[in-house]
């Protein structure tokens, strides 16, 4: 149950991490991050630690190194089992995309809040069966959107919130890799993933409704190569506020991970590239020599997570991203590859 601000002085949230694959294990080192958080158990049917060991699994952003979970941490091959361990309260899912909606349903009927990665669902119509369980609920549930809380990427809409450089004029984002390396059973079945849509793409969609509100229409172009589902996208988002802007998304690179954008304000030019390190922001302000900001602290996930923990110890529901917005990132999604399809502009 939510907490009040009057209990949450020094304890600690306790966390169950449920699929121990490449995001189970990411999320897992961001809580060893975060100080209030405590995880207490894990779950996966398969993937299971030995002697409080979990094996690395590499994916495109973080390594493949080896996790000490300690032997103090419960170990659980059933969902139901972890769900009726009344010392969880907070139930982090990383399961494959056709479990999110009978898990997150099931979490939240067990009064666990509940943190889900993306995308929500494989369509709008499972999604919103998850929103309409989440809005009943007296526990919490938050879509793991994790470009929201990353560095770079909430200093930008923080930059377009106060108005520092003017406003929007355009946008381009940029999200490609090489097809996963892991998990392919799951990923390569279209039908059940979404392809890179809904695996990267998602992301930049997520943004660009975070940055200038829901779009009211998309044109898009792709295709498929592995998974039968859309596996490169390019789209062009019509925004309130009358800015260009758009987003590829694409498992199709021989190799590799990049993650970029470059925003044009009104009195200046933001510019970030993966590829440029511990130097990936740049930014050009008229009449100022170009200079680099350099993007300090924890990465989107451990922020994502932080964001779920706080809410839980203060008793207030999360505000950077909610059910809705991960619903509505599935839709414009959804959108998008009507579009691909139509080849015509596709309203929401």
């Amino acid at each position: 149950m939510p907490t009040t601000k009057a209990e949450n002085s020094n304890r600690k949230v306790n966390v169950a991490i449920v699929g121990l694959g490449f995001m189970g294990l990411t999320h897992i080192k961001a809580y060893q991050q975060i100080e209030p958080a405590r995880i207490v158990a894990v779950c996966d049917a398969v993937r299971l630690p030995v002697n409080g060991v979990l094996a690395g699994v590499s994916g495109n952003i973080s390594g493949a190194d080896a996790i000490d979970l300690g032997r103090d941490v419960k170990v659980y091959q059933r969902l139901e089992d972890a769900l009726a361990d009344s010392e969880v309260e907070l139930v982090d899912l990383c399961v494959p995309t056709p479990l999110h909606a009978p898990q997150s349903l099931a979490a939240l009927q067990a009064a666990k809040h509940v943190i889900c990665e993306k995308p929500l669902a494989r369509t709008s119509a499972i999604a919103r069966e998850i929103v309409s369980a989440a809005q009943s609920a007296k526990t919490f549930f938050m879509p793991a959107m994790c470009m929201r809380f990353w560095p770079g990427w909430a200093w930008l809409k923080e930059l377009a919130a106060q108005g520092t450089y003017g406003k929007i004029l355009a946008a381009r984002f940029r999200r490609v890799s090489a097809p996963p390396g892991w998990s392919r059973d799951s990923y390569f079945k279209g039908n059940d993933s979404g392809g890179a849509l809904l695996d990267l793409h998602i992301h930049d969609t997520d943004f660009v409704q975070f940055l200038f509100g829901r779009p009211h229409s998309v044109f898009s172009t792709g295709l498929s190569r592995f998974s039968g589902a859309m596996d490169h996208v390019v789209t062009q988002y019509e925004v309130p506020g009358g800015a260009t802007v758009y987003a590829e998304g694409s498992w199709l690179l021989s190799q590799g991970f990049n993650m970029s954008y470059t925003v044009m304000f009104e009195r200046a030019t933001l510019d970030f590239d993966s590829a440029r390190g511990a130097d990936a922001l740049r930014v050009d302000e008229d009449g100022q020599p170009s200079r680099t900001v350099r993007c300090e602290g924890p990465d989107g996930y451990a922020g994502e997570l932080r964001h779920m923990i706080q809410s839980i110890l203060t008793g207030q529901p999360p505000t950077i991203v909610t059910p809705q917005d991960g619903l509505s990132a599935v839709e414009i999604c959804e959108a998008e590859e009507a579009s691909i399809k139509s080849r015509q502009v596709t309203h929401l």
